[in-house]
């Protein structure tokens, strides 16, 4: 007997803030105008797509005192977008980045089983520890919270929220037609919590949802945030898009989901990556040149050094060698980035070595390291390395990310999809009503007391 091919799943991110994107082509568009938002959600549904994903920023970003130039020009509500895309299609999923650091348990869960309400199922939480005080100066807690903290506050968080999620039972609207009231009363659990990060008693006023919990994204990958993701995730946005890395990182996740009770099936690996289109091999190529020319220029490349020296470079040739001397160990030129180099030394040392070895410039170097295509070629070439990957266990699928707003998916839903589709591993529709989980393919959600359960026990 034959065994069935796995299928590819497939997520959408809206182009955001980093080099990936290219402000400065022709066909970018706002960040803040809702026609772009609704370009391209309605673009990846007509891929299939499962998801849509927004991240979300809760500051400028900042470098040397000035909001970077790859920084956005208006970064909109999440909650609010999503809500908006949910509204303008029928089947794709609409996922958002928030913070477990900044936010309070209710009034998150509350705003998420909304969420799901009005989506008819289709809603996700990218859970997010936010890291500095930069962000935090614009919060009253002020301040930040230490790493190992942040994930004590964001295990206690979801696992508060899911107990919100859980306090209505299944049956516990039952409409009075005449009044328009939900009756069922009793049916509604009081929630009284006391842990080490919050303390709460009360009702929710919201009812259980169609997935009863939205579906939980996870982007972390110290050991913490691996933990956290086999314990709470459906989904991880993994940053491992080479084979060998990803094979690597899908094996040791999902070999930490039997400690907490849970079968392969029930999260979902997905790498961010980016593609190059052409009808040759050739023209692939050359377009991915050109593409990573226009992510990483001469400025861009000198800003991305100082994140490494943690020091003023802009008096460097970017065409010219890195330097010769060694990163200061308590320099800070950037605000509002997540910790890209967090050993600086030992990336200086690793950086100097390639391009001695490759006779790179500033940019060069840059450009190897951070504007590299993850796919390039023909459509049915991308395919094929996309099928190979979900087939030997190396992904469940991917996160695309384009290189324009709204336009930078519509090629390759044009050209790569129809190819995942003829070889039988992408679905030509969607199943009708399906809700974010099942398009994903998740089982339903466990409750909350025996996911406590097996952690005692384990």
């Amino acid at each position: 007997m034959t065994t069935p091919k796995r299928q590819v799943h497939l997520a959408a991110h809206f182009p955001g803030v980093n080099n990936t994107t290219i402000w400065s082509d022709p066909l970018h568009r706002s960040q803040i105008d809702f026609r772009a938002f609704e370009h391209f959600a309605r673009n990846a549904e007509r891929g299939r797509f499962d998801y849509v994903f927004l991240a979300e920023g809760l500051r400028l970003r900042e470098h040397k005192g000035r909001i970077h130039d790859l920084d956005v020009v208006g970064r909109p509500n999440t909650l609010a977008i999503l809500a908006a895309i949910a509204a303008v299609t029928e089947h794709v999923g609409v996922v958002g980045t928030l913070s477990s650091t900044f936010n309070e348990p209710y009034e998150l869960a509350r705003q998420l089983a909304t969420l799901d309400h009005l989506s008819g199922g289709r809603a996700g939480w990218n859970v997010v520890t936010s890291s500095d005080a930069f962000h935090g100066a614009n919060f009253r807690r002020g301040g930040f919270l230490d790493h190992g903290d942040r994930y004590h506050r964001a295990n206690e968080f979801v696992a508060l929220a899911k107990e919100f999620w859980d306090s209505w039972s299944a049956d516990a609207i039952v409409a009075d037609r005449e009044s328009g009231r939900f009756l069922a009363d009793d049916a509604i659990e009081t929630v009284t919590h006391r842990g080490p990060q919050f303390d709460v008693s009360g009702r929710f006023n919201v009812p259980r949802s169609p997935q009863r919990y939205p579906v939980i994204v996870q982007a972390g990958d110290s050991a913490d945030g691996r933990d956290f993701a086999s314990e709470h995730a459906e989904v991880i946005f993994s940053r491992h898009s080479e084979f060998e890395d990803a094979k690597s990182f899908y094996a040791d996740v999902k070999g930490r989901l039997a400690g907490w009770g849970r079968t392969e099936d029930s999260l979902k690996i997905l790498p961010a990556v980016t593609f190059s289109i052409g009808d040759t091999a050739a023209e692939a190529e050359e377009r991915a040149r050109e593409t990573a020319l226009a992510q990483v220029g001469p400025q861009t490349a000198i800003a991305v050094l100082e994140q490494v020296w943690g020091t003023d470079l802009s008096d460097r040739d970017p065409d010219g060698p890195l330097p010769d001397f060694d990163p200061d160990p308590e320099g800070a030129v950037a605000k509002g980035w997540a910790a890209r180099f967090p050993n600086a030394q030992q990336v200086a040392t690793a950086w100097r070595e390639q391009a001695e070895a490759e006779s790179l410039s500033i940019r060069e170097l840059v450009i190897r390291i951070s504007g590299r295509q993850s796919f390039v070629g023909t459509p049915s070439h991308i395919a094929a390395e996309i099928d190979r990957y979900v087939q030997e266990r190396a992904t469940d699928g991917f996160v695309v990310v384009g290189t324009t707003s709204p336009h930078g998916l519509d090629e390759f839903v044009d050209r790569v999809v129809p190819e995942l589709q003829e070889r039988g591993v992408y679905r030509t529709e969607y199943e009708p009503g399906a809700t974010l989980r099942r398009n994903l393919g998740l089982p339903e959600p466990r409750d909350a007391a025996d996911a406590e359960g097996v952690r005692r026990v384990g």
